[in-house]
């Protein structure tokens, strides 16, 4: 099965109105830039997003609430987006806050095939609606089910033509989980390399779950917030 495509407007070129995507990063960090753009340029709607974050006012998925292209976010931090706020409280986005232990585990679970599971976070206040409570060991916990995606896509270090990826520090973040979690799983890469290439014991996605990959390029890898100690 060939994996590699020529570029990012290649790889997303099936994604229609209405999907359900997962995007990799943790604030700004990893996340995957190119895609974002092609996602702009093709204008795209009705998308519900699943991601850490909302990105800022003009960059990351900010981009993409900034032209309206997002009906649904999926997130546990937010607090960077101006736009995302307006959007809000004007009733223009559904909003799916999530805590992000919880977030992260829903996104785990459907990767291992576990289609639900419990935990206490969020008992006794809004994320409790509607939803199975049960107690162990005396405490409540809420039934929270297993999170899927159309399209995962995320952004490696490296990656080899056989989509194996390697993610660079903080950047795994929720990435490699989400690579295991989508029907389709993209992957744009900064470097890529031949099978054999990379070290089999320092893999932190298998390629099997890969089925697009792309080398990216033009990265700005912004910082959302930059502070410095005078």
């Amino acid at each position: 099965m060939k994996k590699v495509v020529a570029n990012a407007d290649e790889a997303i070129q099936d994604i229609q109105d209405g999907a359900v995507l997962m995007l990799g990063g943790f604030g700004l960090c990893g996340i995957p830039e190119n895609c974002i753009t092609a996602l702009v340029k093709k204008a795209v709607k009705g998308l519900t997003c699943i991601s850490n974050n909302a990105g800022v006012d003009d960059f990351g998925l900010g981009l993409l609430l900034k032209t309206r292209q997002i009906r649904k976010m999926m997130s546990s931090y937010v607090g960077e987006n101006a736009e995302f706020e307006r959007q809000l409280l004007a009733g223009e986005l559904e909003v799916d806050l999530i805590p992000q232990g919880t977030l992260a585990t829903r996104i785990q679970m459907a990767g291992m095939g576990i289609p639900a599971f419990f935990t206490p976070a969020g008992y006794g206040t809004e994320v409790a609606e509607g939803k199975e409570v049960r107690l162990f060991n005396g405490k409540p916990h809420l039934m929270e089910l297993a999170l899927h995606a159309d399209f995962a896509i995320v952004k490696a270090w490296k990656g080899d033509t056989s989509g194996n990826l390697v993610f660079r520090k903080t950047t795994r973040n929720f990435s490699s989980s989400m690579a295991r979690a989508g029907q389709i799983t993209i992957a744009e890469v900064e470097h890529l390399v031949e099978p054999g290439e990379l070290d089999p014991d320092n893999i932190h996605v298998p390629g099997i779950y890969v089925h697009r990959i792309f080398q990216g390029g033009n990265y700005e890898k912004r910082i959302e917030r930059r502070t410095v100690k005078i």
